[in-house]
Protein backbone atom coordinates (compact mmCIF):
# COMPACT_ATOMS: atom_id res chain seq x y z
CA UNK A 1 0.00 0.00 0.00
CA UNK A 2 1.37 3.58 -0.87
CA UNK A 3 2.05 5.87 1.59
CA UNK A 4 -0.66 8.68 -0.21
CA UNK A 5 -2.96 5.49 -0.18
CA UNK A 6 -2.71 4.72 3.67
CA UNK A 7 -2.57 8.36 4.05
CA UNK A 8 -6.48 8.72 2.20
CA UNK A 9 -7.26 5.78 4.26
CA UNK A 10 -6.85 7.09 7.28
CA UNK A 11 -8.08 10.93 6.58
CA UNK A 12 -11.38 9.29 5.30
CA UNK A 13 -11.65 7.85 8.60
CA UNK A 14 -14.86 8.69 10.55
CA UNK A 15 -13.07 9.66 13.59
CA UNK A 16 -10.60 11.91 12.00
CA UNK A 17 -13.11 13.42 10.02
CA UNK A 18 -15.58 14.07 13.35
CA UNK A 19 -12.31 15.74 14.99
CA UNK A 20 -11.41 17.88 12.26
CA UNK A 21 -15.10 18.85 12.25
CA UNK A 22 -14.66 19.48 15.78
CA UNK A 23 -11.10 21.46 15.77
CA UNK A 24 -12.83 23.96 12.76
CA UNK A 25 -15.88 24.28 15.07
CA UNK A 26 -14.12 25.15 17.98
CA UNK A 27 -11.74 27.91 16.08
CA UNK A 28 -14.81 29.55 14.80
CA UNK A 29 -16.56 29.45 18.33
CA UNK A 30 -13.00 31.18 19.96
CA UNK A 31 -13.91 34.56 18.68
CA UNK A 32 -17.41 34.00 20.09
CA UNK A 33 -16.87 33.31 23.37
CA UNK A 34 -13.75 35.84 23.88
CA UNK A 35 -16.17 38.69 22.41
CA UNK A 36 -18.72 37.06 25.09
CA UNK A 37 -16.58 37.70 27.87
CA UNK A 38 -14.30 40.99 26.63
CA UNK A 39 -17.67 42.85 25.54
CA UNK A 40 -20.64 41.83 27.23
CA UNK A 41 -19.32 39.65 30.71
CA UNK A 42 -16.28 41.97 32.13
CA UNK A 43 -18.22 45.52 31.57
CA UNK A 44 -20.33 44.67 34.03
CA UNK A 45 -18.64 43.06 36.47
CA UNK A 46 -15.97 45.77 35.98
CA UNK A 47 -18.74 48.43 36.51
CA UNK A 48 -19.97 46.59 39.91
CA UNK A 49 -16.53 46.32 41.27
CA UNK A 50 -15.48 50.11 41.04
CA UNK A 51 -15.57 50.81 36.75
CA UNK A 52 -12.21 48.68 36.84
CA UNK A 53 -11.48 47.61 32.95
CA UNK A 54 -9.55 44.18 33.15
CA UNK A 55 -8.09 44.22 30.17
CA UNK A 56 -6.11 47.03 31.79
CA UNK A 57 -5.30 45.68 34.60
CA UNK A 58 -1.18 44.80 35.17
CA UNK A 59 1.62 45.24 36.95
CA UNK A 60 4.55 47.14 35.58
CA UNK A 61 8.13 45.35 36.10
CA UNK A 62 9.40 48.00 34.08
CA UNK A 63 8.72 50.93 32.50
CA UNK A 64 9.46 51.55 29.28
CA UNK A 65 12.05 53.61 28.23
CA UNK A 66 13.16 55.88 25.03
CA UNK A 67 14.69 52.32 23.93
CA UNK A 68 12.46 49.46 25.64
CA UNK A 69 9.43 48.66 25.70
CA UNK A 70 7.35 48.10 29.25
CA UNK A 71 7.67 44.82 30.89
CA UNK A 72 4.13 43.81 32.74
CA UNK A 73 2.21 41.28 33.61
CA UNK A 74 -1.11 41.95 32.10
CA UNK A 75 -2.97 39.53 34.88
CA UNK A 76 -6.31 41.56 33.81
CA UNK A 77 -5.86 39.94 30.67
CA UNK A 78 -5.40 36.53 32.47
CA UNK A 79 -8.89 36.65 34.06
CA UNK A 80 -10.45 37.15 31.14
CA UNK A 81 -8.69 34.44 29.52
CA UNK A 82 -9.81 31.96 32.44
CA UNK A 83 -13.41 33.57 32.13
CA UNK A 84 -13.13 32.56 28.59
CA UNK A 85 -12.09 29.10 29.43
CA UNK A 86 -14.78 28.25 32.25
CA UNK A 87 -17.34 29.05 29.21
CA UNK A 88 -16.30 27.31 26.93
CA UNK A 89 -15.31 24.11 29.53
CA UNK A 90 -19.42 24.54 30.47
CA UNK A 91 -20.40 24.42 26.97
CA UNK A 92 -18.58 20.82 26.51
CA UNK A 93 -19.98 19.91 29.45
CA UNK A 94 -23.38 20.70 28.22
CA UNK A 95 -22.58 18.86 24.87
CA UNK A 96 -20.73 15.90 26.37
CA UNK A 97 -23.63 15.36 28.62
CA UNK A 98 -26.53 15.55 25.81
CA UNK A 99 -24.04 13.73 23.78
CA UNK A 100 -24.28 10.98 26.67
CA UNK A 101 -28.04 10.97 27.43
CA UNK A 102 -28.88 10.38 23.70
CA UNK A 103 -26.38 7.60 23.62
CA UNK A 104 -28.00 6.10 26.88
CA UNK A 105 -31.28 6.09 25.13
CA UNK A 106 -30.19 4.49 22.24
CA UNK A 107 -28.57 1.90 24.34
CA UNK A 108 -31.84 1.11 26.74
CA UNK A 109 -34.10 1.15 23.09
CA UNK A 110 -34.38 -2.53 22.00
CA UNK A 111 -32.79 -2.55 18.70
CA UNK A 112 -35.33 -5.92 17.60
CA UNK A 113 -38.39 -6.30 19.25
CA UNK A 114 -38.32 -9.32 22.19
CA UNK A 115 -38.85 -12.73 20.72
CA UNK A 116 -42.37 -14.05 21.47
CA UNK A 117 -42.65 -16.12 24.47
CA UNK A 118 -42.30 -19.75 23.91
CA UNK A 119 -46.25 -21.43 24.29
CA UNK A 120 -46.59 -23.46 26.87
CA UNK A 121 -47.19 -27.21 27.84
CA UNK A 122 -51.19 -26.38 27.64
CA UNK A 123 -50.88 -24.31 24.02
CA UNK A 124 -48.44 -27.35 22.69
CA UNK A 125 -51.34 -29.79 23.79
CA UNK A 126 -53.96 -27.63 21.99
CA UNK A 127 -51.81 -27.15 18.82
CA UNK A 128 -51.49 -31.25 18.42
CA UNK A 129 -55.09 -31.52 19.04
CA UNK A 130 -56.04 -28.73 16.37
CA UNK A 131 -53.32 -30.17 13.74
CA UNK A 132 -54.93 -33.71 14.30
CA UNK A 133 -58.58 -32.45 14.00
CA UNK A 134 -57.70 -30.96 10.75
CA UNK A 135 -56.15 -34.00 9.75
CA UNK A 136 -59.33 -36.12 10.25
CA UNK A 137 -61.63 -33.68 8.56
CA UNK A 138 -59.27 -33.18 5.43
CA UNK A 139 -59.55 -37.23 5.45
Amino acid sequence: MSFFSEFKKFAMRGNVLDMAIGIIMGGAFTPIVNSLVNDIIMPPIGLLLGNVDFSQLAITLRKATETDPAVMINYGIFINTIVSFVIVAFAVFILMKSVNRLSEKKAAAPATPPAPPAPTEEQKLLMEIRDLLKKNIEK
